[in-house]
């Protein structure tokens, strides 16, 4: 197997993790962010809040996101698969 083959695998599969992990992770970000001036301001230090609006917002990407993931990740697959047989 020749060395660049493999780092074109490598970073193939490093772009489809963070393809796959940023839409979560930023719009959870994004709340934690949102949430922490909402109780700077207000001066409500509860950390369920937090947590439960981010597993809300996950959970949320996950079903309406899923397809797209899964079609993205099944793709990679297929190419590593040739890649194998080839």
């Amino acid at each position: 197997m020749d060395p660049s083959l493999v780092m074109d695998v490598l970073r193939d599969a490093v772009t489809v993790a963070i393809k796959l992990a940023s839409p979560m992770l930023l719009l959870s970000m994004l709340v934690g962010v949102v949430v922490a001036i909402f109780q700077a301001v207000t001066q409500i230090h509860e950390q369920t809040i937090s947590f439960v609006l981010k597993l809300i917002v996950v959970i949320s990407v996950l079903l309406l996101g899923g397809g797209w993931m899964l079609d993205t990740l099944e793709d990679y697959t297929r190419e590593i698969f040739s890649l194998i047989a080839g």
